[in-house]
């Protein structure tokens, strides 16, 4: 499997299984089928993008169980739930753990593929933003002792002069490491310095 976006759907029952399959083949979505939970847990890997569209009463593992399973793994793919016996109470259960949607069976097509769409979009952002801040990460392991407290006075508003008397350094070497802060994170301004670290915060 690679990391293109796919729709794992699992779903005990075959008829439905292979017809969301054929559906949403048709329509150009890569998908992977799923008899239980359970099979679904034994090989599926948080770095596969996609959603989930799952049952939610299957012998063995409920969909509320793997749901909750993924949650407690910290995985944050968007889950759609499908189920023929929709009530109040399992709808409230799924959308309070974080399903993105319920659909009820037999599922409107045309309903499950906007929210299909929805779903790949809100995972390819969450994705894109856990990039992003592995990357800012990255860029403070870079940074040393240092130029992690000038970063830090610069980033509460303090100016090379105050920075230079606080840290007993001339104000020359307030700049030289302000100028490699702003090189290590690859950024101009410190309007850009204040949002990494409110970001971070």
């Amino acid at each position: 499997m690679t990391n293109e976006q796919t729709v794992f759907i699992v779903e005990d029952d075959a008829a439905v299984r292979d017809s969301l399959g054929v559906l949403l083949g048709l329509k150009g979505y890569r998908t992977h089928a799923f008899t239980t939970a359970e099979d679904f847990l034994r090989v599926y890997q948080p770095q596969w993008g996609g959603c989930l569209l799952l049952d939610i009463r299957m012998p063995g593992m409920s969909g509320l169980d793997l749901q909750a399973t993924l949650h407690g793994r910290g995985i944050t793919l968007p889950v759609i739930m499908m189920t023929a016996h929709g009530d109040v109470p399992t709808v409230r259960t799924a959308l309070k753990s974080g399903a993105l949607d319920f659909l009820e069976k037999p599922v409107d097509p045309e309903a499950l593929l906007t929210t299909i769409r929805t779903a790949l979009n809100l995972d390819a952002a969450h994705r894109r933003a856990a990039q992003e801040a592995h990357a800012v990460e990255a860029r403070f392991a870079k940074l040393t002792a240092r130029e992690r407290e000038v970063m830090d006075l610069i980033v509460s508003g303090c100016h090379n002069s105050e920075i230079a008397k606080r840290l007993n350094i001339s104000p020359r070497t307030v700049e030289v490491h302000r100028a490699r802060v702003m090189e290590k994170f690859e950024i101009g301004s410190v309007v850009d310095l204040v949002r990494i670290a409110h970001n971070k915060s």
